[in-house]
């Protein structure tokens, strides 16, 4: 498990798959813990000195965030 990152954010298109993803990926098994709540999120890029580019063609996206037990929230 020593290389698994720190943290797996996982965007889902509805609310219940975001909410499943922590039983359905076995999450806890992996030693992971919900950071925060699922929240919905829209999504930008900035490359270089440009102004932000939408992400998912500007889509909403509920946003679930997963991060090791033993590492500072």
């Amino acid at each position: 498990m020593a290389d698994q990152p720190e943290r797996i954010t996982i965007l889902a298109r509805e609310f219940s798959a975001a909410a499943l993803e922590f039983h359905r990926g076995k999450m806890a098994e992996k030693g992971y813990v919900m950071e925060g709540s699922i929240t919905p999120r829209k999504f930008q890029m900035i490359e270089g000195h440009d102004a932000p580019k939408d992400l998912f063609d500007g889509d909403v996206l509920f946003a679930v965030t997963f991060r090791k037990k033993d590492v500072e929230a």
